[in-house]
């Protein structure tokens, strides 16, 4: 059974949005929280970021059916970030910037934090350890 895809009628013609199209739209919504650190789309997605080629929807499952969608994100949290809050702040985010951008209904967000990512330190801070131990 194939399942409708939205469609949006003018009097030029109809427009359909890819599944892409949204998963690129909350991929950048969620990316824009606070406290995210990266989205989690699997070592094969990874692989092809790797390679050169970003990829805005990876970590993300769309799924539409009429004028309805319901999305799936996958995300890696930065630690000291309390982790309902973000999760919270993502869903309201990737819903506003779904609706607005593509006039889809968002019946869900589901969050799924898969992971806590400690900050990387700069090539600065190694050195200002070393300092201060030193200093002592």
């Amino acid at each position: 059974m194939a399942e409708q895809r939205p469609e949006l009628t003018t009097e030029m013609g109809t427009v359909r949005i890819a599944d892409e199209v949204v998963s690129t739209v909350a991929g950048l919504a969620a990316m824009e929280v606070e406290g995210v650190a990266a989205m989690s789309g699997g070592w094969g997605t990874d692989l092809v970021e790797k390679l050169g080629r970003k990829n805005f929807g990876k970590g993300i499952k769309v799924e539409v059916i009429n004028e309805e969608t319901r999305i799936d994100i996958y995300i890696a949290v930065q630690y000291g970030y309390p982790i309902p809050e973000v999760a919270e702040n993502v869903q309201k985010e990737v819903k506003v910037a779904v609706e607005t951008m593509t006039g889809l209904k968002v019946t869900a967000v589901n969050v799924h934090v898969v992971s806590v990512q400690i900050k990387k330190q700069t090539e600065a801070e190694p050195e200002l350890a070393a300092d201060l131990d030193s200093a002592e």
